[in-house]
């Protein structure tokens, strides 16, 4: 029978730290946080090999004095709270004392502060959860806390971690969150001795955005303020048109903490359901202020988990927000229900039943297809909803329907098929289709072809379709490896933040193998300089960020390749279609026969289907006859 046994405090704080201290990038969030709390305006980030072999962090807070020092190195030793009650009157990062105990139970832990009265600093030194010797020692006033030889004491942990790379773009991440969301403190990063960013103290959050994301990115970004009742939503978000494949480039900030929040992301992503295409997801920098009684930070160890008094009062007051700077700027704005209207009052949400919100996840939202001002030509294209890529003109060389030059299939004897050369890929080997008594009737919608068979009535969805058929086109082509690409005239810069960076360098030779060439340029810059014979140039961009979206989702691991290519596949089927506003019966039939000939004719690559039939039978049915 096992014995209950208390542990040690070293044991419990090795425990303490799998939980809240995960990774390199985690200690720096901690020691970061502290830095805040300590009231720094000059913030110092320093780390090598991603974090393992050092991490320090230096500012210029109000530093402690010797007891304060020793005491801070306790489990649940802090100044930020007494008791329970206090949560509710919480204004800093950090509250639990669990971070700096944990930190130095993992690793080699030096801390070195002095307080601004004192004439000498105190240091002190912890190795793997056991102290090695308290002194005094010269400092400026403030607090220098060096991290060594992370996870040494736990060589599980330590295995666990990702590349360098991988870890150091975790890090940047981290600090970049921070130096948002407090742009009056001076920030500096430094890399392997090499400084990545330093940015002074900024006056606005755009130019703090501007100093750590590049000007690019400013000029793709709205500024947004309101205020109901004492809760205040302030931040940058971007322009309609300005969309990812992922919610990684959503920044939620609540009283200024980084957070992960369902409730404030899915209310901007419907804030912008008529603005983006389905699937696609805006970039915002947001922060929402309030009492802290209405939200609990105290979910998860990390902290980065909050809840809402009242989620529904929250979520409706950041669509609100959110759709008045996007009317004020010109795009099409949703009818609000009556739960989410203006005069609606924030705190009669939290004091009363939680509202519906504005809309439902669900809905499916349409708007018509009406360029918005202000944008460039590819964001116009981007803004609109799916449905109106049939109502745009055809590229100079599109055909109505990509060709598979030998795809075995018969087409009728008056076919004659003329496709762009950057359309023309190596064909699909596929059983011989017949199409003897269909004919061609007529498009309905610019995206539905309408067929007469024998059977009855086949209605086709055009654009699935399309897709099917480059998909399995593409699939073929990776499979063989055999992938043409066109060299660019003028290559293309690209600025990533640092994890995407990092992921794409490790995936820069699979890119290349599938025809897209891309070169680094200098820290989380990149040039593209060459595309898949099928991708527009002007489309690559957004093609490589959607990449590394599935890259971030982990869809794209080089040790399963054949789901990596079809990923792959399935992304640049989407990207592959250009569907013309006009289709004759050669065409028409043309991608019928192509999309039979196919090994899944019924299903696009996302599962939607592409075909439905009503029956002679059904048809006769529906009459009466």
């Amino acid at each position: 029978m096992a014995i209950i046994r208390i542990l040690s405090d070293r044991v419990a704080n090795q425990i303490a730290a799998g939980e809240v201290i995960e990774r390199p990038a985690a200690v720096v969030k901690e020691l970061v946080e502290n830095s805040l709390d300590a009231g720094a305006t000059r913030i110092e980030v320093e780390f090598r090999h991603g974090g393992r072999s050092l991490i320090r962090v230096e500012d210029n807070g109000s530093g402690m004095s010797k007891d304060e020092a020793l005491l801070s190195l306790e489990r649940h030793a802090t100044s930020k709270l007494i008791e329970t009650s206090d949560l509710d009157r919480l204004h800093t990062f950090g509250f639990r004392g669990e971070a700096v105990p944990s930190i130095a139970s993992v690793s080699h832990f030096e801390l070195q502060t002095r307080p601004a009265a004192a004439a000498i600093g105190t240091e002190v030194v912890i190795n793997g959860g056991k102290l090695v010797h308290i002194r005094e020692c010269g400092i400026a006033p403030g607090t220098r806390i060096t991290v060594s030889h992370l996870f040494n004491s736990v060589p599980a942990r330590r295995k666990f971690l990702k590349t360098d790379a991988t870890e150091s773009a975790h890090i940047i991440q981290t600090v970049r969150l921070y130096a948002l969301a407090s742009p009056q403190t001076a920030f500096t990063l430094v890399e392997d001795g090499r400084v990545l960013f330093q940015s002074p103290v900024c006056s606005t959050l755009l130019e703090r955005v501007g100093e750590i994301f590049g000007r690019q990115m400013t000029a793709d970004l709205l500024v947004v303020g309101m205020e109901e009742q004492g809760v205040a939503l302030s931040g940058l978000i971007g322009k309609p048109g300005v969309n990812r494949s992922t919610r990684h480039e959503l920044l939620m900030f609540v009283n200024r903490r980084p957070v992960d929040s369902r409730t404030l992301n899915y209310a901007l992503i419907e804030s912008y359901a008529t603005s983006l295409p389905k699937g696609r997801y805006p970039v915002a920098v947001l922060f929402l202020d309030l009492d802290p009684a209405l939200v609990d930070v105290n979910v998860h160890p990390a902290k980065r988990e909050v809840r809402f008094r009242s989620e529904g009062a929250v979520r409706g007051f950041v669509i609100r927000a959110v759709l008045q700077r996007l009317r004020e700027f010109g795009a099409p704005a949703p009818v609000v229900a009556a739960e989410g209207r203006a005069g609606s009052s924030f705190a009669a949400g939290l004091n009363g039943p939680v509202p519906a919100g504005a809309f439902s996840p669900s809905a499916n939202h349409s708007a018509p297809s009406v360029p918005l001002p202000d944008q460039p030509s590819a964001a116009r294209v981007m803004a609109q909803p799916v449905r109106s890529f049939a109502a745009l003109p055809p590229r100079t060389g599109d055909s109505a329907a990509p060709v598979f030059g030998s795809a075995g299939f018969q087409l009728p004897p008056t076919a004659s098929i003329q496709s762009a050369p950057s359309l023309i890929a190596p064909s699909v080997s596929s059983p011989t289709v017949r199409l003897g008594g269909w004919r061609f009737l007529d498009v309905a919608h610019g995206d539905y072809a309408m067929f007469e068979a024998p059977g009855g009535i086949v209605v086709l969805d055009r654009r699935s379709a399309h897709e099917r058929v480059w998909f399995e086109r593409l699939q073929a082509q990776f499979a063989k490896g055999e992938v043409a690409s066109q060299r660019l005239l003028f290559a293309l810069p690209v600025e990533l933040d640092a994890i995407a960076s990092a992921l794409l360098i490790d995936h820069l030779k699979f890119l290349q193998a599938h025809g897209l060439e891309v070169a680094e340029f200098g820290r989380s810059f990149f040039r593209i300089e060459a595309v898949p014979s099928w991708l527009v140039p002007e489309d690559a961009e957004l093609f490589l960020r959607d990449v590394i979206g599935l890259m971030r989702e982990g869809r794209l691991d080089l040790k399963k390749a054949d789901l990596a290519h079809e990923e792959l596949a399935r992304l640049a089927a989407q990207k592959a279609v250009r569907l013309p506003g006009r289709v004759n019966e050669t065409e028409a039939m043309a991608l019928l026969a192509q999309l039979f000939a196919c090994t899944q004719p019924h299903t696009s690559p996302s599962g939607r289907p592409t075909h439905f039939e009503l029956s002679r039978g059904e048809l006769a049915r529906r009459f009466q006859r």
